[in-house]
């Protein structure tokens, strides 16, 4: 059991990760945007002393990044900065939640290895805040966990996200519109996040980086198939061709460090993922008689 302090709690990814956490039986304290803003020192010095920081806090909408990416580095560099001066204060350790930051990989499946490449001002927070993290662990020797995720879905994921914006147009029964099919990317199901981010609180020393992904890759007409297959449907599909600037066309982890040294390895399918986000105890669109059972 620890104490441990979440930020973005009532986030996408938070709403699915602390119900285990307390049924482990960890005190479990939640942090969200009715707390402060994260950014600010003063927000912290009111939390309870903690074991862990379990750091999920942050603006996450790429294309909204190039609009305000000032914005965007104040939120997930200083917040994650304030986050490290907090567990220095109280002798805790940080798990931190980053990004997908290699941009058109060379070789695939990518390790933890590989260069990072930033191509949007989303990208540039979260690399940032990397190296606040190794800049206080190796000055301070604050034990730091940063998870890398790759393309996440679920439950309560924001309806302009790729996955979920599928679904609602399937689900409505005329067209699926998208801007491209062909990108490939791995997609991860938010309940293995969530198990990697538990599993992330029992390192207890030094820095270490881990990929948090399905080790498989799927493009965007398979995706679309996926899709339709699970709600019985076949509707017709229109491309934009429109591919934006830089556009990352293929992405497979590596999670060969994770399944070895986080002891984490993915249990969720795209099939099976997708299957639970429409049918499961918490399906992402409810009324829809497109695919009711």
């Amino acid at each position: 059991m620890a104490r441990i302090l979440v930020t973005g709690a009532s986030g996408f990814i938070g709403k699915h990760l602390v119900p285990p956490l307390r049924d482990a039986g960890n005190e479990v304290f939640e942090v969200d945007i009715s707390s402060g803003d994260v950014a600010e020192e003063s927000t912290w010095s009111v939390f309870p002393r903690s074991d862990v920081v379990l750091h999920l806090a942050g603006k996450t909408f790429v294309p909204d990044s190039w609009a305000d990416p000032a914005g965007f580095i104040k939120c997930n560099l200083l917040g994650t900065v304030s986050a490290l001066n907090y567990c220095r204060r109280n002798n805790a350790r940080l798990v931190f939640l980053s990004s997908y930051l290699y941009g058109n990989p060379k070789v695939l499946p990518i390790p933890e290895t590989a260069p990072l490449v930033v191509n949007n001002p989303y990208g540039l927070s979260k690399k940032l805040a990397e190296e606040a993290c190794w800049f206080f662990s190796d000055s301070f020797g604050i034990p730091v966990t940063i998870l890398r995720l790759f393309n996440v879905y679920g439950p309560g994921q924001p309806e302009h996200f790729l996955i979920p914006s599928i679904i609602r147009q399937v689900n409505a029964g005329h067209v699926i519109r998208v801007k491209d099919l062909e990108p490939k990317r791995d997609y991860v199901y938010v309940k293995d996040v969530a198990q990697a981010i538990i599993k992330g609180v029992d390192c207890r020393e030094g820095f270490r980086i881990f990929n948090i992904g399905s080790g498989t890759n799927h493009s965007v007409e398979e995706l679309i198939r996926i899709i339709q297959s699970i709600m019985k449907t076949d509707l017709p599909v229109e491309v934009d061709a429109e591919r934006r600037k830089d556009e990352i066309m293929n992405t497979v982890a590596d999670i060969t460090a994770s399944k070895h040294h986080l002891g984490w390895a993915p249990r969720w399918t795209l099939h099976r993922g997708v299957q639970d986000m429409l049918f499961g105890d918490e399906p992402a669109f409810k009324g829809g008689e497109t695919w009711k059972e």
